[in-house]
């Protein structure tokens, strides 16, 4: 059949749909006589209950579901007839005016723009590139043998100093007031180690076992705790026990205890090394593939579509529900009421933006994943467990799973397809930079 696509908008289109009202009463009679076999109603048995009473009580519905499924059929027909890309749902209202013995039906909705993408050739791109050093198998050595210590109390007379484990009870006020998990009795911490605020480690240094002192605690403005962020509290704090840390030896149970098997030196530093160099690959891979990806996004002049538009913004107002209730916020339904689309918006315009640009790249130059890229990404990510086969089957064994690491290898195909055709500069990163550590 001939289709007429009629241009509402830059992306906009609108067929019209007509269907003989003879197939849709023939499609009807046959869905009701098949309902009849088995619906089951009072005063009839199975199987025995009149047509027309099927025909009453289920009729409409029957003729709504029916009309649906034609209308729907013939849109999927007239949209591959005419070459089109439809992008979301169509919005599909009666028409009026059919002629006779005809239904008639407007559809209206969006396409896929072209994606014309600029000559990457021309493009400039920095590449981060990072290694593992030997001061950064020491450090992870170090970090080892801290999460290994163990603690053996001071004399009564010795002072807190960096490295001890001590034992307080304490209790701050605000204005005079408790407030809540400003108190506690019998609290650990490592003085030193940044898990308390620098106020409440610098005040707790150098006092004794017995000792009291009052301090003023000025919580950050980003504190996570919104009640005191911002705030100044007077904190009493009493010290009840000191310990100091050993650290154990790196010696050949050192290194069996951490599951080197030959218990040797070389073969512990082999083995941190292998696992710092996977790290650095896949940080590298990620601010690698952000470089590209934030490159694209200004490599293609393109309309987007509202319904794709509309749906990621759904995506991520899931997305942000679901992380406030994983984190325990209650109430969460009514909270989404105060997400308006606006502020997801423009990462939403930016993904989908990134997502016509990337598949225009994978059509083009065949950068879908391959059965044997996946298989060994799957195997890449398997190896760092102690029984990597069955990780690999856990893998194999969920569609979804899979999905998702196809998802990523096709990333990576586009980000190494653009890192081979932009003017590439190399950045040599420092491993502590990389991995966000300070020097």
């Amino acid at each position: 059949m001939a289709v007429t696509v009629e241009t509402l908008d830059k992306l906009e289109r609108k067929i019209t749909l007509s269907l003989p009202m003879r197939s849709i009463q023939s499609e009807v009679e046959n869905r009701l006589k098949r309902l009849a076999r088995t619906v089951k109603m009072d005063g009839f048995r199975p199987g025995k209950v009149p047509l027309s009473v099927v025909s009453q009580r289920y009729g409409y519905s029957v003729q709504y579901e029916v009309i649906n499924d034609k209308v729907g059929e013939a849109f999927a027909n007239a949209a591959n007839e005419a070459n089109l890309r439809v992008a979301g749902q169509p919005r599909i209202t009666e028409k009026e005016g059919a002629p006779e013995g005809e239904v008639a039906f407007d559809a209206v909705f969006e396409v896929f723009p072209e994606v014309q993408i600029a000559d990457l050739s021309a493009a400039q791109l920095e590449k981060f590139t990072a290694e593992v050093d030997e001061a950064a198998i020491d450090r992870t050595i170090d970090i080892l043998r801290k999460q290994r210590r163990s603690f053996a109390e001071r004399a009564l007379d010795a002072a807190a100093q960096d490295g001890d484990r001590v034992t307080v009870d304490f209790e701050g006020k605000i204005d005079g007031e408790p407030f809540e998990g400003g108190k506690a009795e019998d609290f650990q911490f490592i003085v030193g180690e940044g898990q308390m605020l620098k106020e409440f480690e610098d005040a707790v240094r150098g006092m004794k076992v017995g000792e009291s002192k009052t301090f003023p605690l000025a919580f950050p403005e980003d504190y996570h705790g919104k009640d005191v962020a911002g705030k100044t509290a007077d904190f009493l704090v009493t010290l009840k026990k000191i310990e100091a840390g050993h650290l154990p030896e790196v010696d050949e149970a050192f290194v069996r205890s951490l599951g080197i098997a030959d218990g040797s030196i070389e073969g512990l530093r082999a083995d941190i090394r292998k696992n710092l160099e996977r790290e650095v690959k896949a940080r590298l891979q990620a601010r690698n593939k952000q470089a590209v990806m934030d490159l694209l996004v200004t490599q293609a002049e393109l309309d987007l579509p509202k319904a794709s538009v509309d749906a990621e913004i759904a995506r991520l107002r899931e997305d942000m529900l679901a992380d406030l209730k994983q984190r325990g916020m209650k109430d969460v339904e009514k909270f989404q009421a105060q997400l308006p689309d606006d502020i997801f918006r423009e990462q939403a315009e930016r993904r989908v933006r990134l997502g016509l640009i990337a598949a225009e790249l994978v059509r083009a130059n065949e950068l879908e994943p391959k059965p044997e890229q996946v298989k060994a990404h799957v195997e890449e990510l398997a190896s760092s467990y102690e029984h990597p086969e069955e990780v690999v089957r856990w893998y194999y064994s969920n569609p979804d799973r899979m999905t998702n690491v196809e998802a990523l290898v096709l990333e990576n195909n586009v980000t190494d397809f653009v890192l081979g055709k932009a003017q590439v500069t190399e950045k040599t990163l420092s491993f502590d930079d990389l991995m966000g550590q300070q020097g």
